[in-house]
């Protein structure tokens, strides 16, 4: 999808006209600067809008997808009542909540509720594992899109609840930042077959880099229901 066809979107878009002029101008000049990539139709508008929200061309590359991934966080979004669990607010406070809300979806996060925080000393790990048990404890994983950004522990430990206790996310956006087990936190996540993904390899990531991905994926998600209402 190029940056003409977005022109359709009118709840995942900018609110005003210059607003979207703007956004549409940089997505033109991104895909002209990125030139010739291996990402299909559906993935490169994940990969264009973190290449706009950081100005880094190296995501044209680090950027890995498993093959269904952007088709299941599709299927989430526009299924409505889909979690969205977070490791941390920054996430959560980032979404658009007008885009939420057209397609009812709820964000969690819990890395600082007292009860987290106490497993976590208790346990003498980090409060983001906890945080992940937590969200298994209230039945929010399965079937949720799950984003981290800033936690490689909450990926580390998502990737086992997955593996050892059958726990199924639609979608896992795993793209933890840092120097201290980031890029392996990835690599685990990247051997998962049995759960859609989405990473980057290396110690690049963020919290804003899950945001551009989870806004990407709303905007191909309201230019299906466009299509879908005028089949």
């Amino acid at each position: 999808m190029h940056a003409s066809n977005l022109h359709a979107n009118t709840v995942t878009e900018q609110l005003t006209a210059a607003g979207r002029a703007i956004e549409h101008d940089s997505f033109s000049i991104i895909d002209a600067e990125a030139g010739a990539h291996a990402y299909t139709a559906g993935q490169w508008p994940v990969v264009r809008r973190m290449i706009h929200a950081n100005a880094d061309f190296e995501f044209n590359g680090l950027t890995e997808f498993h093959p269904h991934a952007v088709e299941a966080g599709l299927a989430a979004i526009l299924a409505g009542g889909t979690p969205i669990v977070a490791d941390v607010e920054m996430i959560c406070v980032g979404l658009s909540k007008s885009r939420l809300a057209h397609f009812g979806l709820t964000p969690h996060e819990f890395i600082s509720d007292p009860d987290v925080i106490e497993a976590a000393r208790t346990a003498d790990t980090t409060r983001a594992v906890q945080a992940m048990k937590k969200a298994q404890r209230l039945g929010l994983l399965d079937g949720a899109i799950v984003g981290i950004g800033n936690a490689p522990t909450a990926l580390i430990e998502l990737v086992r609840l997955i593996r050892d206790d059958g726990v199924r996310p639609a979608l896992v956006i795993g793209m933890p930042v840092g120097f201290v087990s980031a890029a392996e936190s990835k690599a685990l996540l990247a051997a998962v077959d049995a759960v859609p993904w989405i990473t980057i390899r290396g110690r690049k990531g963020g919290s804003t880099l899950v945001v551009a991905a989870l806004h990407a994926l709303l905007g191909l998600a309201e230019s299906r229901q466009l299509q879908t209402s005028r089949a």
